[in-house]
């Protein structure tokens, strides 16, 4: 995360506090990533969700990308998830599987 540390400890080593920020990302074919429609609080419209990946904000950021590109349409990446506009269900499922997440599972929202 990086950041500065203030102490008033004479015997304080900010080594001591410092997180590893390398992340170790779960394969593909071990995920357990769900694909679902949600209309909750988004004004009538309709957006699919895949929730559930383990892996750092940029491999997230990355995987959103190539769905959003995949579908050729919007969407976002907050909170973990990855929201795209419309259903796009199938098609993200299908996406996945053929991208090594074998665990992909459509799932009720």
């Amino acid at each position: 995360m990086g950041g500065m540390v203030f102490s008033t400890n004479p015997d304080f080593d900010p080594n001591d506090y410092i997180e590893d920020e390398e992340f170790e990302s779960t394969e593909p074919g071990k995920q357990n990533l769900r694909v679902m429609l949600d209309r909750k609080q988004r004004k009538g419209k309709v957006v699919t969700l895949v929730t559930g990946f383990e892996g750092s904000d940029d491999e997230l950021q990355d995987l959103g990308k190539k769905i959003k590109s995949a579908c050729g349409t919007g969407g976002s990446v907050k909170n973990g998830e990855i929201i795209i506009q419309g259903d796009f269900t199938d098609r993200i499922v299908d996406f996945l599987k053929n991208n090594g997440f074998v665990k992909t599972k459509r799932s009720g929202g």
